[in-house]
């Protein structure tokens, strides 16, 4: 796999749930902070993201945004300030059943997809990490032609049940992930990852150590499947991506190691050699000294976590 995919992958939990929304008049609705990451795309008419903490952010036709990090904000028709929203925003929940504010109708009708995806937000991948709390991409014609097409694809499951949409809609929903995270790295204008993925040397290995981690990697070795010398590839490496490349290595095979003593019933003896340890007890001692905790003791903390809700999709009428 490569860096993005891996990295979502990592901690992606359960089934994204979405909704189709259509409001009008005078609405407000907050949803809390939580383990996970939420979207919002805009078909018709206008709305106001207000995330705790930060700048109010206007949203139009076709515009989509992120919120990776799962934070609290108030969505709604106009701009309001921190007491207006405590008093006046009904929980997100209450408000996709249609128990929020009646409607006025004197007001144009807006439309938007929202969502959220389930994550484990306890072995984040740094390029997860460093992705801003709001991740807003505007409408713009001729941008992000990928994502335009998803949104197209996603509007369209919402508004027919169709043959297939069980294995349909989720897929399309994991695909607006990738595509908004994929345009963001096009736009940054800052952050490291961005900056790594496009430098050829860092990218190329990183491309060989996610394709192959248990694959018997030396710095020689990489270094020639980077088409650089040695030091080369330490020092851009390194000055990019904030460690070693056999640093980050070690560091990513634990973090695989989580993933699949959290994911599935393989024996520890089988996780080795997966990712690329020759025994269970030196996979054991490398992940007691990452994580403070053994792998049998991770997967049974693992087990106890309550699942993610999972909402079914639905098209909820506000009005």
């Amino acid at each position: 796999m490569d860096v993005v995919s891996d990295a979502i992958s990592a901690v992606h939990l359960g089934h994204p749930s979405s909704h189709r929304v259509r409001m009008s008049g005078s609405w407000c609705a907050r949803l809390d902070p939580y383990d996970g990451a939420g979207f919002y795309v805009v078909l018709k008419g206008s709305c106001w993201l207000l995330p705790d903490g930060g700048a109010p952010v206007s949203l139009g036709v076709g515009d989509a945004v992120l919120l990776p990090h799962g934070a609290g904000h108030v969505i709604a028709d106009a701009p309001v300030d921190t007491a207006v929203a405590e008093e006046k925003a009904v929980p997100f929940e209450q408000w996709l059943a249609g128990t929020g504010p009646r409607a006025l109708p004197d007001r144009d009708e807006a439309e938007m997809l929202c969502g959220r995806y389930w994550l484990d937000c306890s072995r984040l991948h740094p390029l997860m990490t460093e992705l801003p709390e709001v991740v807003h991409l505007p409408s713009r014609v001729g941008s992000h032609l990928e994502l335009r097409a998803a949104i197209d694809l996603l509007a369209g499951e919402l508004d027919e049940r169709r043959p297939g949409s069980c294995i349909a809609l989720p897929s399309l929903l994991d695909l607006l992930l990738v595509y908004i995270i994929r345009s963001w790295m096009t736009e940054a204008t800052s952050g490291a990852w961005p900056r790594v993925l496009s430098d050829p040397v860092t990218a190329a290995a990183l491309r060989a150590l996610h394709s192959n981690p248990a694959a018997p990697w030396s710095n020689d070795r990489l270094a020639a499947e980077a088409g650089v010398s040695r030091p080369t590839l330490a020092r851009r490496f390194t000055t990019l991506v904030g460690r070693p490349p056999m640093a980050y290595l070690t560091w990513w095979r634990l973090i695989l190691a989580a993933t699949l003593l959290r994911d599935t019933a393989d024996t520890l003896a089988t996780v080795a050699s997966r990712v690329g340890y020759g025994s269970p007890y030196a996979l054991s001692h490398a992940f007691e000294r990452e994580f403070g905790t053994t792998p049998g003791r991770y997967r049974m903390q693992a087990a106890g976590r309550p699942a993610p809700h999972r909402t079914p999709s639905t098209d909820v009428k506000t009005d």
